[in-house]
């Protein structure tokens, strides 16, 4: 099997020119092994490592970039037989954390930043987070031990995944679109498929920012940063262009909003999930268009909401795949008029 090494091939945007770190064929199994979004604040595996601090060298410079240089991506991968104009279907199969992750507070960055009520939550802190493996004898299944007296059920997944833009040139820490970026969205994980615009032939895939667990919002701008391995493969969808990222479930499907303010990030995603439906599940827009006010089953997710120079929010849709086959509008005051 095929695999990038940590740091074998380490980028800081979504560039159609760099070269590829690897080459796959469409289906082909592949490993990715990713360093977390501050490029080793904790630096070894041991009882007791060594951890970087927010006001040490390490962070001051990445942080003197403009944008700083945060959220490292693997990349780019070229799927062959993936062409411009096409939708690359990416399988996650499963994403192991490292043995630590962590997270705090940026300094003076985050919403409570300027806070004078909350002044302990403008100062910078590193909150190490233990990754302990589960029954599988791997951290994919593990449990995360936040302190002594505190531990919860690790929920690995990727948060930037994307392909290279057509034209432009977007960094890994502010980049977002339809091709996918920094969007920190808890569905792409295992066992998932998170279908992604194809703008360069070969696809262009980048991978990063591996997070342990997240929390809805992910509101200091801080998850559970850590190093992983991630197993996955690529399939192709011929001519096809979706307005945004779309997520396939085992029993639902998410359709990804990506703007700014909340509300249009959220108009977004009930469009593309209206679309998909539409287009792949021949549900009528009206009918959707009424479920998604009555059928408690239709839910919004915010994965994202971040206050960060340009990021974006970002929401999903989500809709059971039961409820997609089931009979439309049987009782409507249209029918009854055409009685």
């Amino acid at each position: 099997m095929q695999i990038i090494k940590r740091r074998e091939s380490q980028k800081y945007a979504f560039d159609n020119r760099d070269e590829p770190a690897l080459h796959v064929i469409e289906g082909e199994t592949f490993q990715v092994e990713t360093d977390d979004a501050l490029s080793g604040m904790i630096d070894d595996d041991s009882d007791d490592p060594f951890i970087q601090g927010f006001d040490g060298k390490h962070f001051s410079e990445l942080a003197q970039a403009t944008p700083g240089l945060f959220n490292p991506v693997v990349g780019p991968i070229h799927i062959k037989g993936c062409k411009a104009g096409d939708v690359l279907a990416v399988h996650i199969d499963w994403v192991d954390p490292w043995r630590y992750g962590f997270s705090g507070i940026l300094p003076r960055i985050g919403p409570l930043g300027d806070s004078l009520r909350y002044p302990d939550c403008a100062d910078g802190h590193v909150q190490v987070i233990e990754h302990l493996a589960g029954p599988s004898g791997f951290t994919r299944d593990g449990t995360a031990k936040y302190s002594e007296n505190l531990s919860w059920p690790l929920e690995p997944f990727i948060g930037t995944l994307a392909t290279a833009p057509e034209r432009e040139v977007f960094t890994s820490v502010l980049g977002q679109g339809p091709f996918g970026g920094n969007i920190d969205c808890r569905d792409i994980c295992a066992g998932h498929t998170i279908y992604l615009n194809s703008y360069n032939d070969g696809g262009l895939l980048y991978i990063g920012d591996v997070h342990g667990g997240q929390g809805d919002t992910e509101f200091t701008g801080i998850a559970d940063e850590t190093r992983s391995t991630v197993q996955l493969s690529c399939t192709v969808i011929p001519n096809k262009r979706n307005p945004c990222v779309r997520i396939e479930k085992p029993d639902s499907i998410v359709a990804v909003g990506i703007n700014l303010p909340m509300e249009h990030a959220v108009y977004d995603a009930t469009d593309n999930l209206m679309q998909w439906l539409a287009d792949e599940y021949d549900v009528p827009p009206k009918d959707l268009y009424i479920r998604m006010s009555c059928d408690p089953a239709f839910r919004i997710r915010t994965y994202q909401m971040v206050r960060l120079q340009t990021i974006q929010h970002v929401v999903g849709a989500e809709y059971p795949k039961s409820r997609l086959f089931n009979a439309c509008l049987l009782y409507t005051s249209d029918a009854a008029d055409e009685e």
